[in-house]
């Protein structure tokens, strides 16, 4: 039987971590990948080893690199496309989940047979130094 495949929507899960991403998205997917690298040996909770894993990128990120555990799939266009072909892809009855917090896509993708979750299911980011503070634009600093 062939290994689960953990596809992670890339754009989706890089925004969900104020990290100053927006300044160079292609570096805030290198990250995402090297935190994604180790799944493939450990898996998640719930989803033992060993997976597949698969990162989708798009825009100005589709230029990173495959590492060894990762595989990179470049989107030609919109990344939730590449993603539902990828999950219609996939051999029947083989176990696919996908990483998004995307409603639309999450709906998309089940109605194809795959499981969701969360950015949050992914081992979280080391603290980076640009990273916002909560709610940081709101707060009036010359009341």
């Amino acid at each position: 039987m062939a290994a689960p495949l953990l596809i992670v929507d890339g754009a989706n899960v890089v925004g969900s971590v104020p990290d100053g991403w927006w300044r160079d998205r292609a570096a805030a997917a290198v990250r995402l990948r090297e935190r994604l690298a180790p799944l493939a040996a450990d898996g998640l909770p719930g989803l033992p080893a060993p997976v597949e894993v698969v990162l989708v990128v798009e825009g100005k990120a589709r230029d990173i690199p495959a590492t060894g555990t990762v595989r990179v799939e470049r989107a030609p266009g919109s990344g939730d496309d590449t993603i539902v072909d990828l999950v219609g892809a996939a051999s029947p009855g083989r176990r696919v989940i996908v990483v998004t917090a995307d409603r639309e896509l999450r709906a998309r993708v089940t109605a194809l047979g795959a499981e969701t979750r969360g950015p949050s299911a992914l081992p979280r980011p080391p603290r980076h130094p640009n990273e916002a503070r909560p709610n940081e634009d709101q707060i009036d600093e010359n009341p």
